[in-house]
């Protein structure tokens, strides 16, 4: 690890900060739900509100559980439980490189998100809901269940010596 940001670094951010200042100055609306732009008319409720693409996965958590108040705790579950991901994952070792099953694990997590991120865009009906449910299941035993289980079973890799040999 070098404090020194290398020559890959600086032009990744530099193309980040390219893409992001277009979307911010040159088309601010681009990712935006098509529905959010019809003029509002008070006396006529939309068919189908959506919220940003960003809070779609939540929204989708939202509306899988029937009850309001046990709806509106697991969306905030949902973000609160990423507060205490640190006492979640006891494994030794961090680093995805080196721990075989927790890289399968997180492919499927993203996965998941993708997942409730379409169906929070979709209607709450039919198999949209019972696929939101068994999404948000998952989301909540991967951080509750997979994760302590895993830094508890998962053989890791071994380290690399230039890693674990003492320095001095």
């Amino acid at each position: 690890f070098t404090p020194y940001a290398t020559i890959k670094d600086i032009f990744g951010l530099s193309i980040f900060l390219l893409l992001f200042g277009y979307f911010v100055f040159f088309n601010p609306n681009a990712l935006g739900h098509a529905d959010n732009y019809i003029e509002a008319n008070p006396l006529v409720t939309p068919p189908h509100i959506v919220p940003e693409w960003y809070y779609l996965p939540f929204y989708a958590i939202l509306r899988a559980v029937p009850d309001k108040l046990g709806g509106v705790i697991a969306m905030f579950g949902a973000i609160a439980v990423l507060f205490v991901l640190t006492w979640l994952d006891r494994s030794e070792i961090r680093s995805a490189r080196f721990r075989p099953w927790y890289r399968q694990f997180f492919f499927i997590f993203v996965a998941c998100c993708l997942g409730l991120g379409y169906l929070g865009a979709m209607p709450a009906e039919g198999g949209y809901v019972i696929a939101s449910r068994i999404l948000t299941v998952y989301y909540f035993a991967h951080f509750l269940i997979i994760l302590p289980l895993l830094g508890l079973f998962e053989p890791l890799r071994p380290l690399p010596e230039s890693i674990s040999k003492a320095v001095l």
